[in-house]
This record gives structure tokens, C-alpha cells and sequence, in this order.
């Protein structure tokens, strides 16, 4: 449309009449163009821009309450049932920030505590407390969790473990060694609950993970993290949930940088956390976790589902 008013233009005698008429044209483009960007923009009121890569995609807020089911629960050993629920959940996450906080009498009164894979009490009681009521463990850490049965398995009367991974390692039809192993620590302490995350539910997370951010799991080469299962779990089964020890989606980025703690609370010459999660996030070869991109999932969930967070506060 604009070439061919400009093409009208040539009939005009005057240079100055005919400049003045391509700005006309011009002018109105542009102004053509902006109106139709704020119509689109004001009828995408769902979409969400990402710094990272520039597009846009659709966020979808799921409901994790009406999202879970006993069912996405397998028992390991006997006839058990995931049917815990708690008023009020301390969820202790792994990361340096909580040493120094002693906070742990105030996680130890809470009426269920959440850990993660084999991140110990022992020695870290002042700051982490004491108590475990669940523990969600990666396939990666079951080893890990299995050779320290008295830090692990004997310290709460009626631990629940549930375990998560690919159902070709530790689902019941798979019968590789990790869920051998799995099986026969259940039957040798019967106070314990012991489940396995099941296949239909495994791609529940994964379906949650893209409408969440947009992103397809396995094509964005993303793994997801025992902190995902986690606060989802503990959504499901909890009535409120106070974080110990999880940075904000921003922390990472602020200026100046922050001081350099190691990932991990016990693994005082692990990596620094920042350095991993940035690493993570930005890693395009081979898959990775995407740790901010989940924190930006856990804010926004926050404000549904009675979240608080402490050390750091936010």
C-alpha cells in the first residue's frame, strides 16, 4: 500500500510537495503499524516475554491442587497409600544460605518436614533441625541415601521416601537394580513408607514444566530438578509452606555480585551456587537444569498456595 501512494507521488510538480507527501506516507505506516502492535499485545494478555531468547510464549497457571492423585504414587513394598496431608510444612531446601540461620528448632515444630535427596542433619541440627517426615530423592541419590541408613532411615519414626527418576531406571515394570535396592531397604525397615513416582505422573511434571514456562522439557534440553518435584509435592499435600534457605529467581543476577557460597550446605568445597545455577540456566549443550527458570515458577506459585520463604526472605 505505501509504495504504491508513493508512486502516486511522481505526479506532483513540486520536489518540496512530493517530500513532504512520502513523510505523509511514512508517518502513517509507522503509525499503522504501532496501533496493530498494542491491539495484539493488548489481546495477549497471557503471554509472557523472555530476556533470554526474545520470544514469547503462553503461560498456563495449573491448578496443583485439583492436579493431584494417590495414584501418581506407587508403593514400593506392601499395600501402602500416598495420603499424607499436613496444616503446615517446613520444606528445607539444600543451599548454603540457611548455615548460620538457626532456624532449626523453628523447622523441627513444624508439623511435616520436607528434605531432599541426602542432604543430612547430623552436625547441621542448629541450623536445619532435626526431623524429616518426607524425603524426595533423585534416582541419582539413592546410593547415597542407602548406604547411611542411621542418618537417613532411623532418625524419624515413620519416614516417607518417595523416590523419582526415568521409569526405565526405577518404575516396578523396569526391575533394573536401583529399584531392587529400593524394594529390599523397604522390606528391612517396615516403619518406612517408600514410594516410586509413576510413569503416567512423571510426564505430568514434564507436561506442568512446559505450560508453566512455555518450554517443552526435552527439546529445551532441560532437566527437571528434585526441587520441582518437591515443591510440587509439597503443594500437594500441604495446607502452607514455609522455605528455608531458596534465593529469588533475581538473586543470582544482582549487582554487585553476590558472595560465593558453596551449592550445597554440606559439601563446604562444592561449587559456588550462583555459579551453578547460571551455568545451568544458560547451558545449551547436553541438558541441564534450569534452577531461575523454576524460581520464577515457585514466585508465581507462591501467591496461590500460602508460600513463604525465609533465609534469604523474599
Amino acid at each position: 500500500m505505501a509504495h504504491r501512494l508513493v508512486d502516486k507521488l511522481s505526479g506532483f510538480d513540486s520536489p518540496q510537495q512530493r517530500q513532504q507527501s512520502q513523510k505523509m506516507v511514512i508517518f502513517g505506516t509507522i503509525f499503522l503499524l504501532t496501533t496493530l502492535l498494542i491491539l495484539y499485545s493488548s489481546n495477549s494478555g497471557n503471554e509472557s516475554y523472555n530476556p533470554r531468547n526474545g520470544y514469547r510464549y503462553t503461560v498456563h497457571t495449573t491448578n496443583l491442587k485439583a492436579w493431584a492423585n494417590q495414584d501418581g504414587y506407587v508403593a514400593v513394598y506392601g499395600n501402602k497409600t500416598m495420603n499424607l496431608h499436613c496444616k503446615q510444612c517446613a520444606l528445607v531446601t539444600s543451599s548454603s544460605h540457611i548455615l548460620g540461620s538457626n532456624v532449626g528448632d523453628d523447622i523441627d515444630q513444624a508439623e511435616c518436614v520436607i528434605r531432599m535427596n541426602d542432604a543430612p542433619t547430623t552436625g547441621f541440627e542448629k541450623d536445619v533441625g532435626n526431623r524429616s517426615t518426607i524425603r524426595v530423592v533423585a534416582h541419582s541419590s539413592v546410593y547415597r541415601i542407602i548406604r547411611r541408613p542411621s542418618e537417613f532411615l532411623n532418625k524419624t519414626p515413620d519416614p516417607v521416601l518417595i523416590f523419582w527418576g526415568p521409569p526405565t531406571k526405577i518404575s516396578k515394570d523396569a526391575k533394573g537394580t536401583l529399584f531392587r535396592l529400593i524394594q529390599k531397604v523397604s522390606m528391612a525397615f517396615t516403619n518406612l513408607s517408600t514410594f516410586i513416582i509413576a510413569p503416567k505422573k512423571m510426564r505430568q511434571f514434564d507436561d506442568l514444566f512446559h505450560k508453566e514456562t512455555g518450554r517443552d522439557r526435552e527439546k529445551s534440553r532441560s532437566w527437571l530438578s528434585t526441587g520441582w518435584f518437591t515443591m510440587v509435592i509439597a503443594i500437594e499435600m500441604c495446607d502452607s509452606i514455609h522455605v528455608y534457605g531458596m534465593v529469588p529467581p533475581y538473586y543470582c543476577s544482582r549487582r554487585p555480585q553476590p558472595k560465593r557460597i558453596p551449592y550445597h550446605y554440606y559439601e563446604p568445597r562444592g561449587p559456588d551456587e550462583c555459579t551453578t545455577y547460571i551455568q545451568n540456566e544458560r547451558g545449551r549443550r547436553g541438558n541441564h537444569h534450569r534452577f531461575i527458570t523454576e524460581k520464577q515458577v515457585f514466585a508465581r506459585w507462591a501467591k496461590h498456595y500460602n508460600i513463604t520463604f525465609s533465609n534469604p526472605k523474599w
